[in-house]
């Protein structure tokens, strides 16, 4: 049974040159050499060059190493960037079972991972969270990390054989863009939070991480005879958001709007496309699972990085109308003079902004959907799109600042990692979790 969970590959780090370390044989695929120690790989004015040992061998791209002894060998990745433009984005050293690929895009080379699917598992489960967290935790982002990933390669196939795959919609006065990993062609999935987390074995796990996938082995969230394309985020914010309001507009009705809570909250309007309601929910302090600030809890979805973020469910960004000016060019090369306004059109379920106007002295622009206007207005994201905007300023005059005040952290679409945790906490199953944040989707073990 084991044998036949498919294997998968994982982009890693992208640069012109890069160091790496063997541990253990490894044989080079194309010319069966066995190989150990010191590496560096590198491609410059169109000539590749790997050297092991202070050694050229000579060797043309792709490249592969594979270990001689999978279980007891391992390579090391030097100063892979984690957290890639994300505020507590850094460098560090990081461990990997499996193949070593290396393949050329676009003038830089990738180091690729190769490795079954749940080792890789193993590795996502000690990433995106603690490997401390509760059990029923662990299983429940194991199911969904794996049904994920499969989506993903089964997605992979039908964009091949159907050909391109639109992410900007661009009309007068309007450019809408979605950000999805449909841009890895030559692997399944990258490492960073783009896709999933996955530091190799890097991150140390534990008894109870192995023993959350070995009980899920094989097992998916399914929808209609369908493997669900399981999203999460760190905190949804009170109200999970669409599917299709932030990526490509189709429609999953197991990525619905979802309440994070057992009973809904009291004193809220939820319909938080209207715009007062919106506001209302934003300033507010609604209970939900995810509202929480239990540092036990949290410890279990908040790796050290992460824990350097106090404020996710509420939150609170000012910028001053330089700096608003500044990211709009720098982000994403909007330039319309002062900027006097940021006007909502259009709210998701979770009242997070799908398209934001941006108003300046030199003209106006509609931009989405809400990862597009994250980026626009920070070094690296907001936290969320979930906000309003309070200008500050005289009357009557170009507003000197702008303050956002919003609710939650990422797109907010399918699990709410730290309403999970809260649910696990309180002594729901991971079937619980999952029938929560995933409505109408059954379990099913697909090998």
């Amino acid at each position: 049974m084991k044998n036949l969970q498919p294997n998968i590959e994982v982009g890693v780090l992208f640069a012109p040159e890069f160091s790496f370390q063997l541990e253990g044989p490894f044989r080079l695929r194309a010319s069966g050499e066995i190989y150990e120690g010191k590496g560096h790989a590198s491609y410059h004015n169109g000539a590749f060059r790997i050297l092991i040992n202070n050694r050229e061998i000579s060797a043309e791209l792709p490249v592969e190493l594979e270990p001689v002894d999978y279980e007891k060998s391992s390579f090391e990745l030097k100063d892979v960037v984690i957290g890639i433009n994300f505020h507590w984005e850094r460098k560090e050293d990081q461990r990997f079972k499996g193949t070593l690929r290396i393949i050329r895009e676009e003038g830089h080379l990738t180091a690729v991972n190769r490795l079954p699917l749940e080792d890789y598992l193993v590795s996502v489960i000690s990433s995106e969270m603690s490997a401390t967290s509760s059990p029923q935790l662990l299983r429940a982002h194991a199911v969904i990390s794996r049904s994920w990933l499969i989506a993903q390669k089964e997605k992979e196939q039908k964009l091949k054989e159907t050909g391109n795959y639109e992410t900007v919609m661009e009309s007068p006065g309007e450019r809408i863009k979605w950000y999805d990993r449909e841009d890895h062609l030559n692997f399944d999935v990258c490492a960073d939070d783009h896709c999933q987390r996955y530091q190799g074995i890097t991150r140390a796990s534990t008894k109870e991480v192995e023993a959350a996938i070995a009980d899920t082995f094989g097992e998916v969230l399914v929808y209609n005879n369908t493997i669900c394309d399981a999203r999460f985020s760190k905190a949804c914010g009170g109200i999970s958001e669409l599917f299709e309001n932030v990526w490509e507009p189709v429609n999953h009705p197991y990525l619905t709007k979802v309440i994070d809570n057992d009973v809904p909250p009291e004193g809220y309007k939820l319909d938080l496309k209207d715009e007062e309601a919106a506001r209302a929910w934003i300033t507010g302090n609604p209970a939900a699972f995810c509202n929480t600030h239990d540092k036990e809890v949290l410890s279990q979805v908040l790796n050290d990085y992460d824990q350097e973020t106090a404020d996710f469910y509420r939150w609170k960004v000012t910028l001053t109308q330089e700096k608003v000016r500044e990211l709009l060019k720098k982000k994403v090369n909007l330039d319309l003079g002062e900027i006097l306004d940021m006007v909502p059109i259009e709210r998701g379920e979770s009242g997070r902004l799908i398209r934001l106007k941006i108003v300046g002295t030199e003209g106006e622009l509609t931009i989405g959907k809400e990862l597009e206007i994250r980026k626009a207005l920070s070094e690296s994201h907001l936290y969320s799109s979930a906000f309003i905007v309070e200008k500050e300023g005289e009357e009557g005059r170009v507003p000197s600042s702008f303050t956002l005040i919003g609710a939650g952290w990422g797109h907010g679409v399918g699990l709410c990692q730290i309403g999970a945790a809260v649910m696990g906490a309180k002594g729901y199953s991971y079937q619980e979790i999952l029938k929560h944040y995933f409505r109408g989707a059954q379990l099913e073990k697909r090998y």
